[in-house]
């Protein structure tokens, strides 16, 4: 049996990993690409495509992720939307609209708010939905995101969970109840630096939550969502500990399918400013290196992102999007009614791509991409050809 990862990540030194992804030459990222055009990177690899001597390569970089990722996923990308159920949160984070700290109205949906926002959805075509909340296990736990599930499932085909990190029972109860995947951000990998994000609630607990993706493994979740917020630490290293982190849990847990998030911060009331700057270029070719590190990893792209970004993101990996996404609790309904800027103190950042769903579909077609509103299962036959 594989030791728990905190012991894995206990024999990498951050700032060993950050100086030997500097260390990279041009020789390292040519061997690494001429690896890549015929079976997946190593993790050595992956250092050296996430490296400043790899940027020279980008074009190269992106065609050959574009071509790996057509050959497994087709020329489809899958969306979903998220619906925000409330906003309490008994964490206190630096970089986070919901944090406790902040002087926000808090509010929790009802059950005919729930039904309410997702038939807005619904409407709209979605079937794959992501459920999302602020981290308030007593108000906001258990029993809620099963009754949750129990309202909406019967509408939709898959339903994900991004809520605070459960016990391994209380994932096997809600997978009983029809939950698909959960998604769970470590945030950053530098264990240092996590502290001085999440200064108060379990999240502050470091290495609770990076157990999370194990007791999802060992609920049998059909799905495990990675991830880090681009803007607190050196995205390079941070990137390399998402990998390593991914790579150790499809060996442990290889039934389980695996799914990346490349967020970066984002405005949000409290306002932290970004420590590391990552430009679109930059992230694109971070999105390029895991997508030559790993073929199989389904990688989404969430409206955070700019409209020009998103508009080019298919062609170098990213195989689901967000559409249309609301991030305060009741936002679709507030739109349909003709708030057009939802409340931002309600909100968990600012949303940059703001256009329909319909507007997203109407840009796939138009670069010669599908657009898939179901599950990746459902879909695979349909995609390829």
């Amino acid at each position: 049996m594989s030791p728990p990862f905190i012991e894995v990540l206990g024999h990498h030194s951050w700032d060993a990993v950050r100086e030997a992804i500097h260390a990279k030459t041009s020789s390292d990222v040519v061997r690494a690409l001429r690896r890549a055009a015929t079976s997946s990177c190593s993790l050595a690899d992956l250092q050296a495509l996430l490296s400043p001597a790899a940027t020279p390569r980008l074009e190269d970089m992106a065609l050959l992720a574009r071509e790996k990722t057509i050959r497994r996923f087709g020329r489809v990308v899958q969306l979903f939307a998220p619906l925000y159920v409330s906003n309490e949160c008994h964490n206190i984070c630096t970089y986070c609209g919901f944090s406790m700290n902040n002087k926000i109205p808090r509010r929790i949906l009802t059950d005919a708010e729930l039904l309410r926002e997702a038939a807005i959805l619904k409407e709209q075509g979605f079937d794959h939905l992501l459920i999302v909340s602020g981290e308030s296990k007593k108000r906001v736990g258990v029993s809620y995101f099963e009754n949750a599930l129990l309202l909406l499932r019967p509408l939709f085909s898959s339903i994900s969970l991004e809520v605070q990190p459960l016990d391994t029972g209380d994932y096997e109860r809600l997978r009983s109840q029809g939950l698909s995947a959960v998604l769970v951000y470590q945030e950053t990998y530098n264990r240092e630096g996590y502290g001085r994000y999440h200064l108060k609630g379990q999240k502050a607990d470091f290495t609770w939550r990076l157990a999370t993706p194990e007791r999802l493994g060992t609920a049998g979740l059909n799905k495990i969502g990675l991830g880090v917020l681009y803007g607190l630490e050196d995205w390079r290293t941070d990137s390399f500990f998402a990998a390593l982190h991914l790579d150790y849990l499809e060996h442990s847990y290889w039934r389980t399918r695996y799914s990346l998030s490349f967020p970066r911060l984002r405005p949000h009331a409290g306002g932290l400013e970004p420590k590391v700057e990552m430009s679109d270029r930059e992230l694109a070719q971070t999105i390029c290196a895991f997508r030559l590190f790993n073929n199989e990893v389904e990688i989404s792209l969430s409206t955070r992102e700019s409209p020009h970004f998103r508009d080019n993101a298919m062609f170098f990996g990213v195989t689901t999007m967000s559409a249309g996404a609301k991030t305060n609790p009741g936002g679709y309904a507030e739109a349909l009614a003709g708030k057009t800027r939802p409340e931002r103190t309600l909100e968990q950042f600012h949303a940059s791509d703001e256009r329909s769903p319909s507007e997203i579909i109407t840009m796939l077609r138009e670069r010669g991409y599908e657009p898939v509103w179901k599950d990746w299962d459902a879909s695979y036959d349909h995609a390829i050809g």
